[in-house]
């Protein structure tokens, strides 16, 4: 048994011509479709990087307790499972996050892993060599993140430097040594098209994107407003295509050498994403600020099965993130010791059959969101006052540690089964999304899929109520957040 999933960050759907899309040039996406069943209902849970890979390496839903942060003492990892019962792990990625104080225990759960580096903000060339001139565009160079972005250009000349093109050579170096070989897992990561969409112009030449001097392609996150035209909206989407197609040559490189060596009979292939972007859709940039639209929460999702070979087309069977690694270790037998919240995907991938009622999806402290297969309701805190905590034993952000006042608020509290009953520290943070006032609104996405006429139907939203406090109740999500939602814990 072998497996490979090769994960791209902020691969947004409605730009996939699998998905309807009809400017974008992606053959490589097109032959998947050929081969894997494409899934039409797969959806992120928790928002964004790190908590979506917590997602993946436990099958847990990770916003209803805590924001970004490493995997935890307490945690259980499908990886760590594999490698245990002597299924060899390897990771390849260029996701600089990995090797930051938020997401630093990841990587080390593989049996070997290597790093590519020089994507986006990743800590790399010393930013003092930073070349303004690269980029005369409405670059946010107060963003310390955008300076470091222009210095880790300096050492990027060709295709053949760029992070994710190595990584990706990295993973068919892989299995040119195994492809002969029995029971190992592969994961390939490639941040893009995350953005910077810095992308080599023979892609860019392909949507008419211009000067490469000029290029719009590290946009501020946040409301457009009048930040941005809609010559500016366009010009970004053209280099975000740009990226895709790049991100679709380098599928193209993995599907070829599955060809060459025969492996579409005994080998499982994931192609997948942790979330999308908004590129002005909703008059949004970006993914952490907005409600959880569709744009950035509904994802796409491919999956070949050898032990199906038939099975193929698309799948409406409702499923996400939290799936996939019960999926995996299933798939060579093995089994998670503690409850997910994720399930296996077998039946639905062979039969179509429903593996979910409701899902929940989230950012941390912003609005808590239900999905039955038709309603999507997302609602937000009954009472902006009410306390939000982290709860964890790894109190960090993305770079550096929660705050020494906020370490002398925590409590120790029992985790329940966020934390197979461990304990945890229970630290009081401020929600930022609470001061955003969102509204509470439930959308009807088979009648209107855009998402752009929220009902008033008192009736329904009573409804949603109930399926979000059943659903919230069956992961036993804390307390406080039940506070949140107006409910009571019962």
């Amino acid at each position: 048994m072998r497996a490979i999933m090769m994960m791209f960050d902020t691969l947004t759907r409605n730009y996939l011509p699998d998905y309807g899309c009809n400017f974008t040039k992606m053959p490589n996406f097109e032959r998947l479709a050929e081969r894997a069943v494409t899934f039409d209902e797969f959806y992120g849970g928790s928002m964004p990087c790190m908590p979506a890979r917590r997602e993946l390496h436990t099958g847990k839903y990770n916003f209803l307790n805590r924001g970004w942060g490493p995997l935890e003492p307490f945690d259980e990892s499908f990886v760590e499972i594999l490698s245990k019962n002597g299924i060899y792990t390897h990771l390849v990625t260029d996701h600089s996050h990995y090797f930051e104080d938020g997401g630093a225990t990841y990587h080390n759960r593989y049996d070997s892993y290597e790093f590519f580096r020089g994507q986006e903000g990743d800590r790399w060339v010393p930013r003092g060599e930073a070349d303004g001139s690269v980029n005369r565009c409405k670059l946010n160079k107060s963003n310390l993140s955008a300076i470091q972005h222009l210095a880790n250009r300096v050492r990027i000349e060709g295709e053949e430097d760029m992070p994710s093109v190595q990584c990706v050579s990295a993973g068919l170096d892989f299995l040119d040594h195994h492809h002969h070989r029995d029971s190992w897992f592969l994961q390939i990561e490639c941040f893009d098209p995350h953005e910077p969409f810095l992308v080599p112009d023979r892609y860019r030449d392909l949507y008419d994107c211009g000067d490469s001097h000029e290029a719009f392609n590290f946009p501020a996150y946040g409301p457009v407003e009048d930040k941005y035209t809609e010559e500016d909206i366009g010009r970004l989407r053209k280099e975000y295509c740009a990226l895709l197609s790049m991100c679709d040559a380098q599928l193209g490189r993995l599907l070829d050498k599955m060809d060459e060596y025969d492996m579409w009979k005994d080998t499982l292939l994931i192609v997948n994403t942790d979330h999308g972007f908004f590129l002005g859709e909703h008059n949004f940039i970006g993914k952490n600020f907005p409600p959880m639209y569709d744009e950035v929460i509904h994802t796409p999702f491919f999956i070949r099965d050898p032990r199906y070979p038939q099975a193929k087309g698309r799948r409406r069977s409702v499923a996400q993130t939290v799936d996939i690694p019960p999926t995996l270790l299933a798939y060579f037998g093995l089994a998670f010791e503690t409850e997910t919240d994720g399930k296996d995907l077998s039946a639905a991938v062979k039969e179509d059959e429903k593996i979910h009622d409701t899902i929940l999806f989230g950012i941390h402290g912003s609005q808590v969101n239900v999905y039955d297969g038709r309603y999507c309701y997302m609602k937000s805190s009954v009472d902006a006052s009410l306390p939000v905590y982290h709860e964890t034993l790894m109190p960090t952000n993305m770079r550096g540690f929660l705050g020494s006042g906020n370490i002398d608020e925590a409590e120790l509290a029992d985790g329940g089964r966020y934390s197979n009953h461990h304990k945890v520290l229970r630290i009081p943070v401020a929600s930022f999304y609470d001061k955003l006032h969102m509204k509470t609104v439930v959308y009807d996405k088979k009648k209107d899929p855009k998402q752009e006429n929220p009902l008033e139907d008192e009736t329904l939203i009573r409804k949603m109520d109930e399926k979000l406090k059943a659903a919230m109740s069956a992961v036993d999500a804390p307390r406080w957040q039940f506070e949140r939602m107006g409910f009571v814990k019962e």
